[in-house]
This record gives structure tokens, sequence and C-alpha cells, in this order.
């Protein structure tokens, strides 16, 4: 079991593990072995609603209409270390998922802060005016 919350807890046997042969440098070792990690995760069969909620929302396209989670690692050179990393990736999401957002409170500004605001518009329109050109007088 991989434990993400206290109440939220992933086992094992629900990650479905695929391998591919990576791109980039590597020389022979790259054009032989296939190291790059695909995880799959049915997040809509294990997860809560809510959580699940916000993960589809961080995770983007990354997550299919169906809820399955899929995740690709290619980091690194073995294939060992990117499953690590594909698994270390999903907890992290499924965490950030987990914690509750803050709920936003409407502030108002100071009067000190509207009083600024107000003399800095002043100030700038002063600017523009001297900016305009001098008008000559029929006189």
């Amino acid at each position: 079991m991989i434990r993400i919350t206290p109440t939220i807890a992933i086992d094992e046997r629900e990650l479905e593990f695929s391998f591919m042969r990576a791109g980039g440098p590597g020389g022979q070792h790259v054009d032989k072995a296939a190291t790059a990690v695909q995880l799959r995760f049915d997040a809509a069969a294990s997860l809560p609603a809510p959580v699940r909620a916000r993960l589809a929302r961080l995770a983007g396209r990354r997550m299919t209409a169906d809820g399955l989670l899929v995740l690709h690692a290619r980091r690194f050179r073995s294939q060992r270390q990117n499953r690590e990393d594909a698994v270390a990736r999903l907890v992290a999401l499924v965490r950030q998922a987990a914690r509750l957002p803050r709920p936003r409170r409407a502030a108002r500004p100071s009067a000190a802060a509207n009083r600024r605001r107000i003399e800095e518009k002043r100030r700038r329109g002063v600017v523009k005016i001297t900016r305009r050109p001098v008008r000559e007088s029929k006189w």
C-alpha cells in the first residue's frame, strides 16, 4: 500500500506499468533498452469523488475522460529509477489533489490605499496635462 494521506492509500496492484524505449541521449543503450515507463492508474475506481475532481483539474490532459491517469517517466537511464519517479509523481499529484483549497475571502482596500491610488491618479493626470502642446492665445 502506498500511503497518500491518513485516509487515502493506493494499492500497488492498482498501478499498471508498461515500458518502452526512451528517446534522447544514451547511445546504443537507448536503442536496446526499454527504460521509459508509462504508469496507468484508475482514479475513478480508487479515489473519493471530490479528490478525483481536483485531480482531474490538476492532471489536465494526463487524465482520460473515464478517469484513467497516465504518467510518462523517462528522465533516468534505468527502468527502476523511472518507475520510482513515476510513482513519486503520482503520489505528489494525488497528495496535492487531496488538500482542500483555502476558501477565498473578499478583501476591501483600506482607506489609506484608496487615498494613495487617487493621489497617484491625480499626479499622473498632471503629468499628462503638462505634455499637451501649448495653445497660443488670440490676443
